[in-house]
């Protein structure tokens, strides 16, 4: 059903527009999600960021909050049916197929007057589809360790010297170990995104590039799953961290030295009474690691494109993104617009971090490899391949997948 609608959406609409000398009125539909558990307070930012788009341009926006549930579905319906939004937001892994298959309009004729240096260099990789941009970004996340404090001291480490390469954090793992504790919570039950792809991009590789080129079973690729193998046999990760969601009762529990985390991971903390540190991003070939990018897209169909690439400009100004982001805790995706975090010590340190913080694999397919690239990790783990014969089997399974498109 999704490649239909892709289809009928495709065939009817345009892949990019120019931007008029026509004054610009009329009105425009905008989807958002809901961002916090406070929906009035939600209510006066979307409020207060659309008075500043209505002092500029004499147009009547209407905000319509989706739930997250179904949200693809209820897109691409609304798309292909041609009462969907002129705006709406997307994420990482929705934008290159929306992109790919001429859903969404090029933002590039309209982007000549905005301040794109502002924006952190990370921010703009998961807006961007085969040289072209398709959407501005709003908020971005970054992952890295959260530290036990009472761990780091209990295995005679100082955490104000924390792993910033494999090599450091090799050696504080088999210290841990030795003094009883597991290393690392690793969910191999979850998202590539926590887990295998951090190590790859550390190791300087990556999973597919925008041209189709399969690079998960290179040298860089390769060195990724065997740090995680590494990892496993020696007893660094939890026994059932083949399959493992979570390790949150480890983590509490204090037997722990490390989990990845992000912004959110601090509201838990705060409830709890563990002292604990945040370390950079760890460093192999390249100091990098996982953090999604939120943005506003236009669609290819919209009736009002010209007003709706306006407010996506809007939206995602400086202003605006310290509104949005004061609210809903996110880090703004642009560096002018961190300064809402100056007086919180952790978050403050987090937006640091979103300069190394890539969104995950941007193609078409970066969802649907998931499954199999997972598979193979486990069957990794298993014992069942070796680090290489499972980087080969991923590498099979995505050129499989490319073979479909």
């Amino acid at each position: 059903m999704t490649f239909s609608l892709l289809a009928a959406c495709s065939s009817s609409g345009e892949k990019s527009g120019g931007k008029s000398d026509g004054k610009i009125s009329g009105e425009i539909t905008v989807w958002v999600h809901p961002y916090t558990g406070d929906a009035d307070a939600e209510k006066k930012m979307w409020d207060q960021i659309v008075e500043t788009y209505k002092e500029k341009f004499d147009v009547d926006v209407k905000i319509e909050t989706i739930p997250w549930a179904n949200r693809d579905q209820k897109i691409l319906t609304a798309l292909a049916a041609n009462n969907g939004p002129d705006v709406f937001y997307a994420i990482p892994d929705q934008m290159p197929q929306y992109a790919n298959e001429g859903m969404l309009m090029e933002l590039d004729p309209y982007l000549k007057d905005n301040d794109m240096d502002d924006f952190v260099d990370t921010s703009l990789v998961a807006t961007k589809w085969q040289g072209k941009t398709y959407g501005l970004p709003i908020l971005q996340e970054a992952y890295t360790y959260f530290y036990n404090v009472d761990v780091i001291k209990d295995i005679g480490e100082n955490p104000e010297k924390l792993p910033t390469t494999w090599d450091d954090f090799s050696k504080w793992a088999e210290k841990a170990k030795d003094k009883g504790y597991y290393a690392l919570s690793y969910p191999g039950g979850g998202s590539m995104n926590g887990t295998l792809y951090p190590f790859i991009w550390q190791a300087g590789g990556e999973v597919i590039t925008q041209d189709d080129e399969v690079k998960i079973n290179n040298d860089a690729g390769v060195k990724a799953f065997e740090y995680i193998n590494t990892m496993y046999e020696k007893g660094w990760i939890p026994k059932d961290s083949v399959t493992a969601m979570e390790h949150d009762a480890l983590w509490n529990g204090g037997k722990l030295l490390a989990v990845q985390g992000s912004g959110i991971s601090l509201t838990n903390l705060k409830k709890s009474d563990m002292d604990f540190v945040i370390a950079p991003p760890l460093k192999d070939e390249k100091q990098m690691t996982y953090g999604t990018t939120g943005m506003f897209v236009v669609p290819s169909n919209s009736d009002n494109k010209e007003a709706a690439a306006e407010f996506v400009k809007v939206v995602t100004n400086a202003e605006n993104q310290r509104t949005f982001n004061t609210v809903t805790q996110y880090i703004p995706a642009r560096e002018s617009a961190k300064d809402i975090f100056d007086d919180q010590e952790h978050l403050k340190q987090l937006s640091e971090y979103t300069q190394y913080a890539l969104p995950g694999t941007i193609h078409p397919i970066g969802r649907n490899i998931m499954p199999a690239i997972q598979a193979e990790v486990q069957t990794m783990m298993s014992g069942k391949k070796t680090p290489k014969e499972a980087a080969d089997a991923a590498a099979e399974a995505i050129k499989t997948e490319l073979s479909k498109q």
